[in-house]
Parts: C-alpha cells; structure tokens; sequence
C-alpha cells in the first residue's frame, strides 16, 4: 500500500458530512464584532491613503475593541446558543 493511499483515505476520514452544523456566526456578537472591526478597518485605510499616523492606530484600536466587544458579548450570552437568544431555526 502507498503512502497516498494512506493518507487519502485518513483525509476522507476526517471530512465533515454536508448534515454537520457549521454555525456561521449568526449571532449579535458576531454581527458587532464584524461591523465594529470594518469600521475601524475603513478608518485606518483613509488614514494610511491620507498619511495621517495617530488616526491608522486609532482604527487598529477600534478593530481591537470590535474583537472584544464581540469576546464580552458572547460571553454574555448573546453568541450562537447563548442563554439570552431564542433558537427559532431557520
């Protein structure tokens, strides 16, 4: 037996079926994560385009309090299964 033959069937092994949830985030903590960190995405790259130093870190410090504000809500309970969300499905 080869080695590939190997390998492969160990990779065929470990793929998930199409019936697996993946989640997607869908979750306010996802959502204010995401939107948070774009916010400061756009503000740090109209900063770099224009030159302006103080304001490209201050849009690295809103993406770093997007992460942790999207950290501190799922751990309040508003992440995917959360205590504080209804499971309605979709």
């Amino acid at each position: 037996m080869s080695k590939t033959t190997v390998s492969a069937s160990k990779a065929a092994e470990t793929v998930a079926s199409h019936s697996d949830a993946i989640g997607h985030g869908n979750s306010p903590a996802a959502w204010t994560c995401v939107i948070v960190m774009l916010v400061g995405a756009l503000v740090s790259s109209i900063a770099f385009v224009i030159a302006n130093s103080p304001v490209f870190w201050g849009g690295l410090v809103i993406m770093v309090v997007g992460l942790l504000a999207g950290w501190a809500m799922r751990k309040a309970g508003y992440g995917v299964g959360g205590s504080k969300l209804k499971n309605a499905g979709h």
